[in-house]
């Protein structure tokens, strides 16, 4: 699926999001699964779909790719 100027529409998905939401926010993987009721690999296997879905190297690509797309905001 591709936008109005030709770039290709990025969908997380509920959890995925609630997930970036908590790295953000420098919770670890265990916390993360505590919070979300989800194992840690769990935790790492949305992770790498988060990396893979912005097309990140690592973390801290991922969060700014995040806020690039506007699923993140600073306010």
């Amino acid at each position: 699926m591709l936008h109005e100027n030709n770039r290709h529409v990025i969908k997380l998905s509920t959890r995925e999001m609630e997930v970036l939401q908590l790295i953000v926010m420098e919770k670890t993987t265990i916390e993360m699964g505590n919070i979300l009721f989800i194992s840690p690999d769990t935790i790492k296997t949305h992770r790498k779909s988060i990396m893979m879905k912005l097309g990140a190297n690592n973390m801290a690509g991922m969060v700014r790719k995040a806020y690039e797309e506007g699923f993140l905001s600073l306010g």
